[in-house]
């Protein structure tokens, strides 16, 4: 197989900093080998798409091609939910206990090819390679280990005596965390004894195709998990295909709008993980500090590439020039460039479309008379990259306070009073997540059980646990991923 190679950028650097910081640059050669091309993993065998089209998926730090892969057809859908349909009698009457087993190994090949693992995901994303390696992997590897421990459990999850799994699970993923919404997604599907086709992002399949490999590696019975490449029009034909009997997508709200009208009245289950417009709200007890840096990793952690990212900073106007002279401080600290970079902390944009995104949106937060800022930085000279941004002055009728970006963008609004503030955090037609700052254990309490978000963070922000369940509601979506109640989207109940 055809090796590629990366050229390194050099890290942006912030104006006015403190230190100097030597490149501390990750090999790309840890990724491993990556075919110039790949076709489709169906019944446990790399397969040749039955169509002629390729993709090409790239590096969004470099724009060098990293590898082509597959465009699926109708025809490769229907051959893997075929070999997912065939795998499931078996997989299904095997005893938890031995589904276990499968799970465990899979989670100690993830953590013992973790380097790997980590490298690849930041070609083939953008994001850095810190994140990649301390949060990403390592995530990806407790979702297995936790549902491996519920798979001989399953009587005892609350759902009734002797759930049964559902059949075969149309899975498809989004760009900004791959491996870990496959995680999500794969692990819980056979821990109850479901068989899985998915399909990765179109920008970002290249961790998925080595997942395959892993799947293999840890002797994983032929057709449990089948992988087909391509762009919308193969998770279509996934979401539509009639012998599917789960489908869980997350991505775009106006994607999941289209499968929820295509699956309706089909008897198919369905959850969908959406968008998200999170409020970050900052009382004037708040540790400033702290909630300096959860405001940070809230909105520029994986370069604002998060659903519930805290992209509406609700500051009491007591404390706002307080925080945000410390913010635009930390702001000025941060380094932009290399995602392969161990010093890196905000990576590239996943794409050339995400970007354009990006900059339309800022470009209206301006039109619209907010006032923008961004620490001085040195941008590399080839890829897709965006300054960590911050807009103040911004009215709930502002475009950037309303439309998610999906970006490194921070829109600032303020309010005097606690009620004002549940107002505001909730004037979104989104309902992922939430963020609280306060000493006030009595005021968190208040404040949560009025914000309608699906996840609300007190005096911190982006954590997860595999313990824990997670989604929204409204226009970000339904159903719940992690914990106990993760099982429940893919048993029969």
């Amino acid at each position: 197989m055809a090796k590629k190679k990366n050229t390194e950028q050099p890290a942006a650097k912030p104006a006015g900093g403190l230190f100097t910081y030597a490149p501390a640059p990750e090999s790309p050669a840890a990724a491993g080998d990556i075919a110039s091309s790949y076709g489709h993993f169906i019944g446990g065998q790399f397969v040749d798409s039955s169509g002629s089209e390729a993709l090409k998926t790239v590096n969004p730090a470099t724009e060098e091609v990293l590898a082509e892969f597959a465009q699926g057809t109708e025809e490769d859908v229907d051959r893997a939910v075929a070999a997912a349909r065939k795998a499931f009698g078996d997989w299904s009457a095997l005893p938890g206990s031995e589904r276990a087993k499968y799970l465990f190994r899979i989670a100690r090949i993830i953590q013992e090819r973790g380097r790997e693992l980590a490298v690849l995901e930041s070609i083939d994303n953008g994001k850095p390679i810190r994140e990649t390696r301390d949060f990403d992997i390592p995530t990806v590897a407790a979702w297995f280990f936790y549902y491996a421990g519920w798979a001989d459990k399953l009587d005892y999850a609350g759902f009734g005596p002797n759930p049964r799994p559902l059949g075969v699970a149309g899975q498809v993923i989004p760009w900004n965390f791959p491996l870990m919404m496959l995680a999500w997604k794969v692990a819980p599907a056979l821990a109850t004894g479901n068989t899985v086709v998915l399909k990765p992002a179109e920008t970002t399949p290249l961790t998925a195709l080595r997942f395959a490999e892993i799947c293999r590696q840890a002797g994983l019975p032929k057709g449990v998990v089948n992988i087909v490449t391509g762009d919308g029009r193969t998770g279509a034909a996934l979401t539509a295909h009639p012998d599917v009997n789960k489908v869980a997508f997350t991505g775009s709200t106006p994607v999941g709008r289209a499968i929820a009208r295509q699956l309706a009245g089909s008897r198919k289950k369905l959850s969908l993980e959406l968008g998200g417009k999170a409020a970050n709200i900052v009382f004037d007890d708040a540790p400033i500090d702290q909630a300096v840096e959860g405001i940070v990793n809230g909105i520029f952690f994986n370069q604002g590439h998060v659903c519930c990212a805290g992209s509406r900073l609700l500051v009491q106007e007591s404390v706002q020039d307080e925080l945000l002279d410390a913010l635009k401080r930390r702001m000025s600290t941060l380094r932009v460039g290399d995602p392969l970079d161990k010093n890196t902390d905000i990576g590239a944009i996943n794409s050339a479309a995400q970007l354009a995104r990006i900059t339309e949106l800022t470009e209206a937060g301006e039109a619209e008379g907010a006032d923008r800022w961004s620490p001085e930085c040195e941008l590399p000279g080839t890829g897709f990259w965006f300054r960590p941004t911050l807009f103040t002055g911004v009215s709930q009728a502002h475009r950037i306070a309303q439309e998610e970006i999906f970006g490194p963008v921070l829109s600032v609004l303020t309010f005097r009073t606690p009620a004002e503030a549940v107002e505001k955090a909730n004037n979104t037609p989104y309902g992922l997540s939430a963020g609280i700052w306060t000493e006030k254990g009595s005021r968190i309490l208040w404040t949560a059980e009025r914000l309608k978000a699906g996840v609300v963070w007190a005096n911190t922000f982006n954590k997860f646990d595999p313990t824990s369940p997670f989604g929204g509601y409204k226009e970000s979506g339904y159903g719940r991923e992690g914990g106990r109640h993760g099982l429940e989207a893919y048993l029969d109940v």
